[in-house]
């Protein structure tokens, strides 16, 4: 639609979808793309920065001239594209111009959410000696403590593109909404340098601990949602924190270990089954044929060895082993929404999962032929809110009577 580049069409597509929470403009995408030549990623940051620094100067303009409203929806456009402008620039070491445009990021997503009806919260939520950033969005007419949903991301997004994700369509529906970014995402691992972990229920833990001490919460009806590998993470968190009484794993991911293998199916099977001891000579001919493939080289070499602070496909293997759902999804005791998604290669487990739950569990299917078939059905992302949210209103009912359990 975008592009003869698959990968620029795919990130140009994303940018777009979030048209309908007021993160994009169509023409503003497509003009663009207009002057982005496929596979050239200086022309890719270039001109999505460029984009991003007009629209976030209307939103200056439009701040200074008292036009408020103008004002944020401006800045929440600009976030977005400045979001967009760094997604070829992953790898290690962090380069100056992805923080850069980061910060620019934080700075306008900050700058609308100021003006956001209600306000939007920046929270600091204390971890190990740090502190994660996060969102905290609360629904604009809930009086008492309410139903809140947390969300937690993938390998590549931010607490700003949370807020498209989930936020916009929880506040509508009364729900408050608690975003952050973990390990080894957005600015813990942009500006803090922390590296994603597999046992995520720690890091979650730390979030719900924060999330309890606020009067708005009921510490009673908090949900986890995840979405991309944030469906491994969020199952993973739900099988080792007993307090959260709902999961939603968009979708529903096991492991990551069968993924490489996957990907990685040229590799001997000694280096597969053993990548610590193997050769290191055996990983050659993948690391070439990955170098070779625009796609997977950022996928692999710039993306997830950054995420995870390593810098070999043998350290990959071997922490991929470490990511695994096996045992924590039979200790899941609350419901769990399990999204598959027809088309999205990370789905390919959802059923497996939704096997091994052994809790009250549903697995919704979205379909290609509805439109919602994609990669976390992020081209049919109203339906999939539709069928989660309504899901969720009956797991976490306002009257305390009511039951919580779906099948």
């Amino acid at each position: 639609m975008f592009s003869t580049d698959p990968f620029f069409d795919e990130q140009a597509m994303r940018t777009l979808m979030h048209t309908q929470f007021g993160g994009a403009d169509f023409g503003e995408c497509m003009a663009t793309m207009e002057r982005v030549p496929p596979g050239d990623t200086l022309a890719w940051h270039r001109e999505w920065l460029a984009t991003a620094d007009r629209v976030a100067a209307i939103g200056d303009a439009c701040a200074a001239a008292g036009h408020a409203v103008s004002a944020r929806e401006a800045y929440l456009r600009a976030s977005n594209y400045y979001r967009t402008s760094y997604v070829p620039l992953f790898g290690a070491p962090t380069a100056p111009a992805l923080v850069h445009a980061f910060e620019r990021e934080s700075a306008t997503f900050a700058a609308f959410a100021e003006r956001a009806t209600p306000p939007l919260e920046a929270v600091e939520i204390p971890y190990e000696g740090t502190t994660l950033p996060g969102y905290f969005c609360r629904a604009a007419h809930v009086r008492g403590r309410g139903r809140t949903l947390i969300v937690t991301a993938g390998y590549d997004s931010t607490v700003h593109e949370l807020y498209f994700a989930f936020a916009v369509a929880a506040n509508r529906r009364g729900y408050h909404c608690l975003l952050f970014d973990g390990p080894g995402q957005g600015r813990t691992l942009i500006k803090q340098g922390l590296p994603m972990r597999p046992d995520w229920e720690r890091v979650v833990r730390a979030v719900v601990d924060y999330a309890t001490t606020r009067s708005e919460i009921d510490p009673d009806r908090l949900a986890l949602a995840g979405g991309s590998f944030g469906g491994y993470l969020a199952l993973r968190a739900a099988g080792g924190e007993p307090r959260l009484a709902a999961c939603i794993a968009d979708p529903g991911f096991m492991e990551l270990l069968g993924t490489m293998k996957q990907m990685l199916a040229d590799l001997p099977a000694e280096a597969l089954e053993d990548p610590r001891h193997a050769n290191p000579a055996l990983f050659a001919p993948s690391m070439a044929r990955i170098e070779a493939t625009p796609a997977l080289r950022w996928k692999i070499l710039q993306r997830a060895f950054w995420v995870h602070g390593i810098d070999s496909l043998a350290e990959y293997l071997e922490i991929a082993r470490l990511y695994s759902n096996r045992q924590a999804v039979r200790s899941i005791r609350c419901p769990v929404f399990v999204a598959w998604e027809e088309n999205d290669a990370l789905a390919a487990s959802a059923e497996e999962v939704y096997a091994a739950l052994e809790g009250p569990k549903t697995l919704a299917r979205f379909l290609a032929a509805e439109g919602a078939g994609d990669h976390c059905a992020m081209l049919g992302r109203s339906l999939f809110h539709q069928r989660m949210f309504d899901w969720l209103d009956g797991v976490l009912a306002d009257d305390q009577a009511a039951p919580r359990i779906a099948t």
